[in-house]
């Protein structure tokens, strides 16, 4: 009798739970199904009285790389690109570097830097933009092409704050491999790039993913660095222009499709190295 009401009750758990992660499932889908059933609709005009388009078109996508009188998408989406991938790339260095070096390495200030960079990280980026506006201007970076260099170093500039996950999962890997390889003869920087970097592909992987994910979704700096420089808009601004008044009558259906095309790498990404992400992650924790 036991048995039976136990095995009703965990029935029973089980259908409320399934039951609420059903309808947030829903939830959270319904947005993207929503966006995605906007670009394919052939009604102009952001207001529509019904869920579904009374026409499907594929103009709106075609339209993004063909009509460059208004807003030139496709420039947007190469200069989002540029600026994605070379922040990326100095980012990550710079996280992994760091990480390794608070990791591994014994040396005056080393607790008092990740404290102050635990704090430092308490606080939002875009709290310092003005700042690094007038700065960036200073020194010539807020004209012109130099844009791009400018966003470049902000996005790259403080990555280096955000250690801590990094250094988590090279604290999971064991110091006798570095004694054993500095008793061979190798260098500090052999032993990070030779040894630590291919034992730690899935942080690798994680650290690399979210370096470019930043840039690549980031509206505050570029809006603020690039200005009325039209041709230096990454696509978060071409797309927030897509619903300006003067726009939006005629581009609301193209900023759906802008934002499927523009969550379509990030989506592959994601699928293609989920794995090492996730192991990234619990290798992270254990630390």
């Amino acid at each position: 009798m036991k048995h039976k009401s136990a095995k009703a009750a965990r029935l029973r758990n089980n259908i409320i739970v399934h039951t609420v992660l059903a309808i947030l499932a829903f939830v959270w889908v319904f947005p993207v199904l929503w966006v995605i059933m906007t670009s394919f609709r052939g009604e102009k005009g952001s207001y529509i009285s019904t869920f579904f388009p009374e026409t499907y078109t594929l103009d709106n996508y075609i339209k993004l790389f063909t009509d460059t009188t208004v807003l030139n998408f496709p420039k947007m989406f190469m200069n989002t690109l540029i600026i994605a991938i070379f922040s990326c790339l100095l980012s990550a260095f710079y996280v992994l570097s760091a990480a390794y070096c608070l990791s591994r390495m014994k040396f005056r200030m080393r607790k008092p830097y990740m404290n102050m960079a635990m704090v430092l990280g308490l606080f939002p980026g875009f709290m310092s933009m003005v700042a690094v506006y007038f700065i960036l201007k200073a020194v010539g970076l807020s004209e012109g092409s130099l844009i791009r260099v400018a966003l470049i170093l902000c996005y790259s500039g403080g990555a280096a704050l955000g250690f801590q996950i990094s250094k988590g999962f090279f604290d999971t890997i064991p110091y006798s491999i570095d004694e054993a390889a500095l008793i061979d003869g190798c260098t500090r920087w052999q032993i990070f790039t030779r040894i630590t970097l291919p034992l730690s592909k899935p942080i690798v992987i994680y650290t690399v993913l979210t370096a470019f994910i930043g840039p690549w979704v980031d509206f505050i700096f570029a809006k603020v660095i690039c200005r009325a420089n039209a041709d230096q808009y990454t696509v978060a601004i071409g797309l927030w222009r897509m619903l300006e008044k003067e726009y939006i009558d005629n581009w609301y259906t193209s900023f759906a499709a802008g934002a499927v095309l523009i969550s379509i790498p990030i989506a592959i990404l994601f699928l293609k190295l989920q794995k090492y992400y996730v192991d990234g992650m619990t290798g992270a924790v254990k630390g």
